[in-house]
C-alpha cells in the first residue's frame, strides 16, 4: 500500500522539490498540498505548479476530514508549522517537521504534540548530516580535555531566514553536551582577548545560491581535525524528509528523530 502524504509549505522551493520527488516515488502518493489562507497559488493543481503536470491535487489551507493521510512533512516557516500542528495533533496525523528557526515556546509546543501523534523534528534532513552528527558527537567525547577549541562554520544562501542555521545550532549543543563548554559565541568583533576554553564559536555566511555547508573544527596547539559536510543539490534534503515521511507513517504517538530513521 502506498504512503500518502501531505506536503505544508507545498508552493516553497522544497516543497516543489518533494512534490516533484513523491511523484516518482511508486511507494508514495501526494494526498494534500497546504499553504496559507491568503497564498496567491490557493485552488491550483500542485503539479501544475511544481512543473509536473496536473496531479488532481489542489493547494488548500486544510485538509478536509474525509481525506487520508499517512504523514505531512513540513518545510514552511515557524508560523506555517504551528498553523498545521493543531490539524496533526487532533486527527493524530504524523508529522514531519522539517522547518527551523522556532522560538523555544513554539519547539515546546511542537514536543507536547508528541502525546497526541507521531512527531519528528530534526534541524536537518539530510541522512548523510545526521551520520556527520554522530560523528561529531564522537570525536568531542574523545577529545574532551584535551585542550581542543571547537568552532562551527555554516554557508548557506543569501535567501535563508535564520541565522546561525538550526543545524548549526545543533551541532554546537552536541558538542556543549559532551564537552561541557558553557557559551556560544556568534561571531567576534573588536579586542576581544584571547580565545577563552568554554566557548564555542559559530559563524554564519551568506553567499549566492549555495545549498548548505557546515564545517565543525577542533583544534589544538599543533594540530586540527575538520569534519564537514557540503549539500551539492536540495535534492538531499528532500529525500531525507521523504524518508523520514515513510518511517512516521502507522507510528504510534511519541518523538522521534532522524536517528531512529537511521538506526544509529
Amino acid at each position: 500500500m502506498k504512503t500518502i502524504i501531505g506536503m505544508n509549505g507545498a508552493c516553497g522551493r522544497m516543497g516543489q522539490r518533494i512534490i516533484q520527488l513523491a511523484h516518482q516515488d511508486r511507494a508514495l502518493t501526494i494526498g494534500a498540498a497546504l499553504e496559507a489562507a491568503g497564498h496567491p497559488h490557493q485552488g491550483r493543481d500542485i503539479g501544475d505548479i511544481a512543473g509536473i503536470g496536473a496531479i488532481g491535487v489542489r493547494v488548500a489551507p486544510s485538509i478536509p476530514v474525509e481525506h487520508r493521510i499517512d504523514a505531512i512533512i513540513d518545510f514552511s516557516l515557524p508560523a506555517g508549522t504551528m498553523a498545521v500542528l493543531p490539524l496533526c495533533r487532533e486527527r493524530k496525523i504524523p508529522l514531519v517537521v522539517a522547518t527551523t528557526g522556532h522560538t523555544a515556546e513554539q519547539r515546546a509546543e511542537i514536543e507536547a504534540a508528541a502525546h497526541h501523534t507521531a512527531i519528528l523534528m530534526a534541524p536537518n534532513m539530510s541522512l548523510a548530516v545526521n551520520v556527520l552528527m554522530k560523528l561529531v558527537q564522537q570525536a568531542a567525547g574523545i577529545l574532551t580535555n584535551h585542550d581542543f577549541d571547537v568552532e562551527v562554520l555554516e554557508r548557506h544562501h543569501r535567501y535563508k531566514k535564520d541565522s546561525p542555521s538550526g543545524t548549526a545550532l545543533h551541532f554546537a549543543r552536541i558538542i556543549q553536551e559532551a564537552m561541557g563548554q558553557t557559551e556560544v559565541r556568534h561571531g567576534r568583533e573588536g579586542l576581544v582577548g584571547e580565545r577563552p576554553h568554554h566557548e564555542i564559536g559559530v559563524h554564519a555566511i551568506r553567499v549566492g545560491d549555495n545549498v548548505g555547508e557546515h564545517t565543525i573544527i577542533f583544534s589544538t596547539l599543533g594540530e586540527t581535525l575538520e569534519l564537514s559536510h557540503r549539500a551539492h543539490a536540495r535534492d538531499c534534503y528532500a529525500r531525507g524528509a521523504l524518508q523520514a515521511a515513510r518511517f512516521l507513517a502507522n507510528r504510534p504517538a511519541g518523538r522521534y528523530t532522524m536517528n531512529d530513521v537511521l538506526g544509529l
